[in-house]
């Protein structure tokens, strides 16, 4: 959930036809682009590849701005391929899809009084001594105001973009489409398993009861728990698309950057175990890492957890083959946590045998660092550089290309995005003596 106080009012394409028009410009918008990109080039005696042509900044700028028009699960999953390729992408497409996480426009006052008024009845305004109509976040799937009830407790209250239920499927299909005509994945990778995976997690991430559920249990499993605070559901004004809770102050998260470093060791130790026990203890897990969904106290030191639609169980099997690769890391055996990586479905059997001498130099690099003695120095990135290389070179041979289980991108997902916190904030964590306990 991003901070939006700026005067972006746009109203939601809720509609079948008008959101399938919208990817129709942005597909037109996106030709237009490489017509006039392949023009350019063979006048200066070039002879681009078709990919070279789609991925240009100014084909990137139109995704964007059209996914944060759009918004619902098309903005969402442009925000998970934003953040989930990391050091993958060109810098420059990087940035521009990272406003992807950083911009979004709210609804127009009528839009969202009808959206309101469609949950709570036409006198929603007599249940409030305040309701502040500028919403002061905004995001994928919603936008959040504070409110004053009149016995005086202060709510944070989310309210859902409309059409975003119904149009999940056909968001997510476009998307692949989009993706597929881009020619960025191979035609012989099997997506429809995930696709069908994404379609059923957003469903979830709509459901604002499921949601207000999953925020309650959270509250309970962390109860006592000195590093966290967790909103209290407001039952009485949740509906499907409306969420109640209790609103709790917080700064953002990268704040931290200019605390001291023990500040920083603590706050990133702390998530870092809370990803532990999600894993290992819970069977349960928030697998959406964007900073958003974190809020820092720094009057209690404490961290706000935000955000529950993507919580969801973490099969044994999965918590299982983490634990071995765990376990074989810890080891330093590089044959334990290539024969780990495969099982746990990381790792394509094709790739490992086509490819042996990458996949074992980057196990190395990645065991040198997780074994040196002492803690783990997440703003030290210079291994990344080398890892990345291997990994692009591999990711030519696509024949080789393989999708993990949906299930395990989930949970990778917020292991990863946890890591790009951690990096983001410099901090040092002994993490060999957190999961040596623990495999």
């Amino acid at each position: 959930m991003n901070d939006e106080r700026s005067d972006k009012g746009r109203a939601v394409p809720s509609g079948r036809l008008s959101r399938l028009g919208a990817f129709g410009r942005l597909a037109a918008g996106v030709g237009g682009g490489v017509v006039a990109e392949g023009a350019r080039r063979l006048a200066a005696g070039e002879r681009p590849r078709m990919g070279d042509l789609l991925l240009t900044p100014a084909n990137a700028t139109r995704v964007a701005d059209q996914l944060a028009h759009l918004r619902g699960a098309a903005m969402k999953l442009g925000q998970m391929i934003s953040m989930d390729a990391g050091d993958m992408l060109p810098p420059e497409l990087a940035t521009i899809l990272s406003r992807l996480r950083n911009d979004a426009h709210h609804m127009p006052p009528p839009q969202l009084n009808t959206v309101l008024t469609a949950a709570w009845g036409r006198d929603w305004r007599r249940r409030f001594a305040h309701f502040q109509a500028h919403p002061i976040a905004a995001a994928s799937i919603g936008q959040v105001h504070r409110a004053h009830l009149p016995d005086g407790r202060e709510l944070a209250i989310k309210v859902q973009y409309p059409g975003v239920m119904q149009s999940i499927d056909a968001d997510v299909d476009n998307v692949a489409t989009l993706l597929r005509v881009s020619g960025l994945l191979p035609k012989e990778l099997d997506i429809a398993p995930l696709l069908d995976e994404a379609k059923r997690q957003l469903h979830e991430e709509a459901d604002y009861l499921r949601e207000g559920a999953m925020m309650t249990r959270y509250r309970d499993l962390l109860a006592g728990e000195p590093a966290f605070v967790v909103p209290e559901l407001d039952p009485d004004l949740t509906t499907p698309n409306v969420l109640a809770m209790s609103y709790v102050a917080g700064v953002p998260i990268e704040t931290l950057e200019t605390a001291d470093q023990s500040v920083r060791d603590d706050a990133m130790h702390s998530l870092i175990a809370l990803v532990l026990r999600e894993l290992l203890d819970w069977g349960l897990m928030q697998t959406d890492p964007n900073f958003a969904n974190y809020r820092w106290q720094p009057e209690t030191g404490r961290i706000v957890l935000l955000d529950f639609g993507a919580a969801r169980p973490v099969a044994p099997a999965t918590a299982a083959g983490y634990r071995r690769l765990l376990a074989a890391g810890l080891s330093g055996e590089r044959d334990a946590v290539r024969a780990a990586a495969i099982a746990a479905g990381f790792l394509g059997e094709a790739a490992a045998a086509r490819h042996r001498p990458l996949v074992d130099a980057m196990i190395d690099v990645i065991l040198g660092e997780l074994n040196r003695p002492g803690p783990f120095d997440f703003g030290d990135r210079a291994f990344v550089g080398v890892v990345r290389e291997q990994g692009i070179e591999m990711a030519r041979d696509r024949a080789t290309w393989h999708l993990p289980p949906a299930d395990t991108l989930f949970v990778q997902r917020k292991i990863s995005g946890t890591a790009l916190l951690a990096a983001r904030l410099k901090a040092r964590v002994d993490i060999r003596a957190m999961v040596a306990g623990r495999v």
